[in-house]
């Protein structure tokens, strides 16, 4: 046993060495590549899964608990349920608030109200629950919901608004809240991509009866695959442990008095509820242990880099626009988007076009408007009006890479890649 124990150090340390050796490739502008993603983890996350891997403790474990407490406790909800994808995190929400346990569930053919753009996997779980999505438009300075679109799309049937914090942007959620407060509205808050954002003070998240997140790879922290589901709500707490993991009972509070009443049952296979499996990894609660300590640092990065590009950029305010944090929130910037002038003179593809060319990867603003991509043809979904903020955004605005890999060089790079090309451009 102490010589497993010695081996373990020495592997542990090998893996310090590693990390410590690294050397970053020197920057070459228009040459080197700024990606949109890039590992946020290091020889801590590492060791923590070759501990899980080693001792063979790698299923759901004390280290998911572990993450889950901090989770909560850094958002300030009382109880964080982990799974294996935020995407999970969506449908587990949903699978939630459509249950036959729940008083006044969401029932099939009620609505649900989500921004136009966003995620596929905001809008595809409430179709998968049997809902209908109803696509309101966004406001383009921010990219999130449009309350006056919440308030048109409402009938007799509506039953949730599921706004979403695009991009680490926090949404106007005293607006949300009041809506959803006059009409007996759920409120789930879709927080895939806004690790840390608040808005007047309060972590988005803390806001509805339930919130989503994301740890994927290119998320503000990862562990690799993996997601959470918060709620204050005990009841919808307890539904999401179990439908997590098959509809079993192992993970409930209540599970000897639930086995009592079913004691002809083994109570360790003993299903109370139609569940799924989306339990995460111990190596992926590991992960989060440390990076949620790392959170801080790597959001104050992407601050820094937002600040700097406003500050850079704005003067070409009139051929395309750029985002800025709004007063009274905290803006965690998961990308940096630039919005394409109708009237530029020249077209949001030729801008990623150049800016590619010179190794700055871009993408579209996540699905771009939803309701035009070609899936929605299989599904059952209103849209409240044309949609032209949502339509705009899809085919004239782009995002590049904002994280914490990113550094002076880096960003200065950017602005002067900006700058070539609108030498000739700039009519001003």
């Amino acid at each position: 046993m102490a010589e497993l124990s010695k081996i373990h150090g020495n592997i542990n340390e090998l893996v310090r060495q590693y990390y410590s050796s690294k050397e970053k490739e020197p920057f070459v502008p228009g040459k080197t590549k700024i990606s949109l993603i890039t590992p946020s983890y290091s020889a801590e996350e590492v060791n923590e899964a070759i501990d899980s891997l080693l001792t063979t403790r790698v299923t759901m474990g004390e280290k998911v608990k572990q993450f889950e407490r901090l989770f909560a406790d850094y958002i300030g909800v009382k109880n964080a349920v982990m799974v294996n994808s935020g995407s999970s995190a969506n449908l587990l929400a949903l699978s939630i608030l459509t249950n036959p346990r729940i008083k006044n569930h969401i029932k099939p053919g009620e609505e649900v109200i989500t921004p136009a753009v966003t995620w596929s996997t905001t809008v595809f779980p409430i179709i998968n629950c049997g809902a209908v999505p109803v696509l309101v438009d966004v406001d383009s300075d921010n990219f999130n919901i449009s309350l006056e679109g919440i308030k048109k799309a409402i009938t007799d049937k509506t039953r949730a608004i599921m706004p979403v914090h695009l991009l680490g942007n926090p949404c106007l959620m005293d607006g949300v809240m009041k809506i959803a407060k006059e009409h007996n509205l759920f409120v789930i808050e879709d927080s895939c991509e806004a690790h840390g954002a608040e808005f007047k003070g309060q972590k988005v998240g803390s806001f509805g009866d339930i919130a989503t997140f994301s740890f994927f790879f290119s998320h503000h922290i990862s562990t690799i695959e993996g997601g959470m589901l918060l709620t204050n709500n005990e009841e919808f707490a307890e539904l999401a442990r179990g439908l997590r993991v098959f509809g079993w009972i192992r993970d409930l509070k209540d599970k000897d008095e639930i086995a009592k009443k079913h004691s002809e049952i083994d109570p360790r296979f003993l299903f109370i509820n139609v569940g799924y499996n989306f339990r995460p990894m111990e190596l992926q609660g590991g992960f989060g242990i440390h990076q949620i300590k790392k959170l801080e640092s790597f959001i104050k990065v992407r601050r820094e880099n937002a600040q700097f590009w406003h500050d850079n950029l704005k003067k070409y305010s009139q051929y395309f626009t750029i985002h800025e944090e709004k007063p009274d929130t905290r803006h965690v910037w998961f990308g940096y988007p630039v919005i394409v002038s109708a009237k530029a003179g020249f077209t949001c593809k030729e801008m990623v076009v150049f800016l590619e060319k010179k190794g700055v990867e871009t993408r579209p603003i996540m699905a771009g408007n939803i309701a035009e991509q070609p899936a929605m043809k299989l599904a059952n979904y209103r849209k409240v009006g044309t949609l032209p903020n949502s339509r705009f955004i899809n085919h004239n605005a782009f995002f590049f890479g904002n994280h914490q890999g990113i550094g002076m060089k880096e960003r200065a790079a950017i602005v002067s890649y900006f700058k070539e090309f609108m030498t000739g451009r700039d009519r001003k």
